[in-house]
Formats: C-alpha cells, structure tokens, sequence
C-alpha cells in the first residue's frame, strides 16, 4: 500500500523541527495520496527531508499530531504498548502513583489521549481522533502493566464529554467502557483522603497536577487563619487543616463542589475546622475585606479564565481583580498563594500581572518558591501545550 506523504510549506513547521507534536493546517503545501481522518501520513519538509510521522485529521486545524520522528516507523499495537510502558515507568520514577495522571498526551508522545489513575480505577479522556481508534486497545495495554505491579483496576469510565471533540469531528461522549461500578472512588494523596466523583466531577473528577503544590502549603498553615478561593472539593483546605490550621474557609460557586469538599472534610475529621461556603469569589472577597476579615494565607486556585488568545485581555484583568483583592485580606507578613492554569497566560505575563495587583494596593511581595504541574505531567520543551500551570507562593508585606 502506497504511503500518503504531507508536504510542508517552505518556512513552515518550525514547532515540529524543534521538537513540537502538531502541524497546523495553514502549514500544509500539498498532500500527495488519499488518507481516512485519522490514518497515518508521512510528513516531509518542502524539499523532500522526512520529519516523521503522524495522524491525519482533515476536520481539524491541528491537521497532523506527530507520532514518531523515525521515517520507517510503523505505528501499530506494539509501538503504542511501548509508549504505554515508558508512561508507567516514568510515573513510578516520580511520582505517588495511587493517584496520578498515567498519560498526558503530548507529553507521552500518545497526543490526544489523557488517561488518570484513581486507587483502582481508570478514567480516560479522547481528544483527538487519531488516537481515539486505539483507546480501548491502550488501556487494555495500560491494565496488563499495572497488573504486572500488582495493580487490579476494576473498572474504566469515559468523560470525553468535552467541547473540544467537535474541533476534531468527535462526537461527545462519556460512561463506563467496560463493566459498570460505584464511581465514587477514595483516593489518599498527601495524607488526606477524597472521595473522587469520577462521573459527575469536574474533568476526570480530581485536579492531580497540583499534587505537591498543595503539599507545599502545609508548613504556611500551622495554627493560621486560611481562605482558600476556588476550592473545588477542598483540596487546599484539607491540607491546610491536615497541617494545624487554626481556621480554614473554602469558598465555590459550585453546590456539588462543596458538597463535596465538605464530605471530604468529614472523611478526614476536619469538619470542626474547616468550613465550606457556596459563594462567587469575586463577590466574596470585597465583602470579607470590608467585614474587616483578615487571613494569614490565602489560596487562589482559579479555573483558567481564558482558553484562547483571543480573550487574554479579559483573563488578565480578572487575574489582576482576584489577586489584589486577595493581598488586601493577608496580614501584614502573611502569604498568598496564587496560580493560573490557563495555557495562554503565559509565566512572564502571568508575574506582571501580579505584580501590578501588587503595586495597585501598595504591598510588597517576597516570592518563597515558583512551582508548575505536578510531575505525572510532564512539561515537554517545545511542546508548549505541555506547560499550563504557574503556581507561586508569596509572602506579602507591607510597604516599609
């Protein structure tokens, strides 16, 4: 069977050459044979240098996901299970593996494909059709390493229930791939347990890329007042609490989100000092500050407040209104932890824009660490898409 063959552009593919995994469609010259969306394409320079290889989606504007740079590669089930292994290894090199993100995607050269590990349970999110034709083919690889480890998984569920499929000509989706079980799943992390709503939670049910950046709060809270904004099902909170803190309130828009975090509280016998509010923290925080409440360390987690270029101007004001409304309510010496997960806010601009918040109610602020994703999500250099969460933590003082 004759191979289809991509021709770039002459100038184009810059991403790709450096190390990146996707060709756009605007990069694209000609394309020489007929390949189904989602087939394999070989890809080659505008003078004829083969770069590799890649799926083909034709509905999609990320029109090649690179899948190896070997011109004589084929991609077929024993490729992908070597993929899979080197997932699993590296997370067992890095990271607590109860509870991790097996594979992100890009980053484990398997693009599209997310798959997170809770106790004994799978779930996977698809969001590129390439590799959407080997999913159950890759957890069934997935499930055999674990096995080997001793891992038994029980059950998988689906929550590729995103918008971003369309982009790709997918249809949403989500439920169990497999027998069904009970998807409300305990998980430890840290010493704090959770109960993970894989089926109605947020994304695949638990943010683990901040893992350690949670961890990295817990000496801050030792007999501290503490607000946590955003916190989602109280992962913040519960660490606050599990380290000493005096008094701890989280605060969500969602109902079943702090439904949750207040099971979770419970779970960890926390309920008697932290505290769960069902507020809009943009409302909230004025209304603290002139009820004169004051915190010696506030947790920003926000979701990301823009997922396109287009709408940066926006997130850069929301980021600037939420974190200097946050430094008003730290005392003097206190700390502020702040982070933005949106791809798109960028780290340079992401620290302006904080320091202007800064600058704009008169508080100086003394960076303690700069952290990103938990390892499980592996940054992967010229990948850019790889790299979306900026997590500080400050201590802000007053101007002297």
């Amino acid at each position: 069977m004759n191979e289809t063959i991509v021709i770039l552009k002459k100038g184009e593919g810059r991403t790709v050459k450096s190390g990146g995994m996707w060709i756009y469609d605007n990069e694209i010259s000609s394309v020489e044979g007929e390949v189904p969306n989602g087939g394999v394409v070989a890809v080659h320079d505008f003078d004829g240098y083969p770069l590799g290889k890649g799926f083909y989606n034709a509905h999609s504007k990320i029109r090649i996901r690179m899948m190896t740079r070997k011109k004589d590669q084929e991609i077929h089930g024993e490729f992908l299970r070597m993929r899979v292994k080197n997932a699993w290894e590296y997370r067992k090199r890095t990271v607590d593996t109860s509870a991790c993100r097996v594979i992100f995607g890009e980053a484990d050269w398997l693009p599209g494909l997310i798959v997170d590990k809770f106790s004994d349970v799978l779930v996977v999110q698809s969001l590129a059709l390439g590799m959407d034709q080997w999913k159950e083919e890759i957890l069934q690889y997935l499930k055999e390493y674990l096995q080997e480890d001793g891992i038994q998984i029980r059950g998988v569920y689906e929550r590729s229930d995103v918008k971003v499929r369309k982009q790709e000509g997918m249809e949403l989706t989500k439920g169990f791939l497999g027998e069904a079980f009970d998807t409300k799943v305990e998980i430890t992390e840290n010493g704090i347990r959770y109960l993970v709503d894989v089926k109605d939670g947020q994304k695949t049910g638990f943010f683990l890329d901040q893992k350690y950046n949670r961890r990295a709060i817990q000496p801050l809270c030792k007999d501290a007042d503490v607000l946590d904004c955003f916190t989602h099902t109280g992962s913040f909170a519960l660490n606050a609490g599990y380290a000493g803190a005096k008094r701890v309130l989280g605060v969500d828009a969602s109902p079943l989100a702090v439904r949750q975090a207040e099971e979770n509280a419970s779970l960890n016998g926390l309920s008697g000092r932290v505290g769960f509010q069902c507020a809009d923290v943009f409302e909230l925080l004025p209304e603290l500050e002139r009820r004169g409440e004051r915190y010696d360390v506030v947790v920003l987690d926000p979701p990301a407040f823009t997922k396109s270029r287009n709408s940066i101007k926006n997130a850069v004001k929301g980021y600037r209104e939420i974190n200097l409304r946050a430094m008003k309510l730290v005392k003097d010496g206190g700390y502020l932890a702040t982070c933005s997960c949106s791809h798109f806010m960028e780290e340079a601009l992401f620290k302006k824009t904080v320091g202007q918040a800064a600058s704009h109610v008169h508080k100086r602020l003394r960076q303690v660490e700069f952290r990103t994703q938990s390892p499980d999500h592996p940054i992967l250099w010229a990948a850019d898409e790889s790299y979306y969460l900026k997590f500080f933590i400050f201590q802000v003082c007053e101007e002297r």
